[in-house]
């Protein structure tokens, strides 16, 4: 069954790719990271492969050194050590790293590590049979060439047994391999998975970020308009306080975060202009607690919800109604309330895709989580109260700050 995605969804997904690509994330081929590589990431990607072969052969020289000490020690254990034997296991040991070797290319070049458990299992245990019964001939012949063994002494259990030691070690050889490459490809694929998710969040937060334009420009145009000829100090005045909240739009595009005074600011030129506007129908007060002056929250997050209370609440009301915006601190948390006059229906709300609340909760959920913390509810018949909680320190997308 086909999903068909609607065009709204295409658009996103379209721009998600874009901003990937232009933040060198991925390429067009999917999620590869770094797809434009510069001069010194090809020096770094050099620097690492030259580094993985080293400790390859690093590991290879010393583990199969180790396997001909381990032969020195039991062959002397319970028999004399001549030169021949000792030629015979540096010769074993020099098979080994020969043939793992061939063995490592031929697991490369066929893609053996991206394969399923199911499907390496058999050809890793076939493979092992075939290489130690090939070493076994090899090093059979080399001892019946030094004369050590003799062909008319053998029976059949030595040489199986034989076989089966080396493709044990072998087989043990290939686990050492698969699992190192397995670690290594589920490190590679949470820190490309943790990229994604970042990548994804960032980009959500600038998109709604971007649909964050102040609603009311018509109508504080329009209200200054009314103004330039009957008052034209206050005209002015309210020239200067747009100019401000578009400066201040445009600077939440440069950051992710505002000191709660900088918004607050914004809020009260809003509300001034909308008083303007709704004349003796709006009333609004402002009660920040000065300690929380300095906190950073996500820009224009009050404002938005200024504005549904105006929007939804007040402008409803014939005779009008009241705002107030308050905000409360301590070491762990900031408490916002926006509360204004009016009524709204909790069930069309949940079933609403109003711009707002949902941004609201949006971002939230994005920057801080699980900590944050955000509800709307009629106080009584005539009140709405919207509260924000966020934790003081601690982002949960610490990308964004990056």
């Amino acid at each position: 069954m086909v999903t068909k995605l609607l065009p709204r969804e295409v658009f996103l997904l379209e721009r998600l790719r874009l901003y990937l690509m232009k933040t060198n994330l991925i390429d067009l081929a999917g999620l590869n990271i770094s797809a434009r590589p510069t001069t010194s990431e090809g020096v770094k990607n050099h620097n690492i492969h030259m580094n993985r072969k080293k400790t390859y052969w690093i590991s290879q020289l010393s583990g199969w050194a180790f396997f001909a000490l381990i032969n020195i020690t039991i062959t002397t254990s319970f028999d004399h050590l001549s030169w021949q034997k000792l030629i015979l296991i540096f010769y074993l040991s020099f098979m080994g790293i020969s043939f793992t070797h061939i063995f490592r290319y031929f697991i490369k070049k066929n893609g053996w590590v991206n394969l399923t458990l199911k499907k390496i299992v058999p050809r890793v245990l076939i493979a092992s049979f075939i290489i130690g019964s090939l070493m076994f001939f090899l090093y059979f012949l080399a001892n019946v060439e030094t004369g050590i063994i003799h062909i008319a002494r053998l029976h059949v259990a030595p040489p199986l047994m034989g076989i089966l030691n080396l493709s044990g070690i072998i087989l043990s050889w290939a686990l050492i391999y698969f699992s190192i490459h397995f670690f290594e490809n589920y490190k590679r694929a949470e820190i490309e998975s943790l990229i994604w998710e970042a990548a994804v969040k960032d980009f959500e937060l600038r998109t709604l970020k971007s649909q964050l334009n102040p609603h009311f420009m018509f109508n504080a145009l329009n209200s200054i308009r009314a103004l330039i000829e009957e008052e034209p100090s206050s005209a002015q005045s309210a020239v200067t306080k747009l100019s401000n909240i578009l400066r201040y739009s445009l600077k939440m595009e440069r950051t992710e975060t505002v000191s709660l005074e900088e918004e607050m600011q914004a809020v009260e030129d809003y509300l001034a202009l909308e008083a303007i506007r709704f004349e003796e129908r709006l009333k609004y007060k402002i009660d920040i607690d000065p300690k929380s002056a300095k906190i950073e929250i996500p820009p224009l997050m009050i404002q938005t919800l200024v504005e549904n209370g105006i929007k939804h609440g007040i402008s409803k009301i014939t005779e009008g109604g009241t705002i107030l915006v308050s905000t409360k601190s301590n070491d762990s948390e900031l408490r916002i309330k926006i509360k204004n006059s009016g009524c709204f229906d909790e069930k069309a709300l949940q079933k609403s895709s109003g711009f707002g609340i949902n941004n609201t909760k949006h971002r939230l959920h994005l920057i801080y989580g699980e900590k944050a913390f955000f509800s709307i509810k009629n106080e009584t018949e005539n009140e709405v109260t919207a509260e924000i909680v966020i934790p003081i320190g601690g982002l949960k997308n610490e990308s964004i700050n990056n």
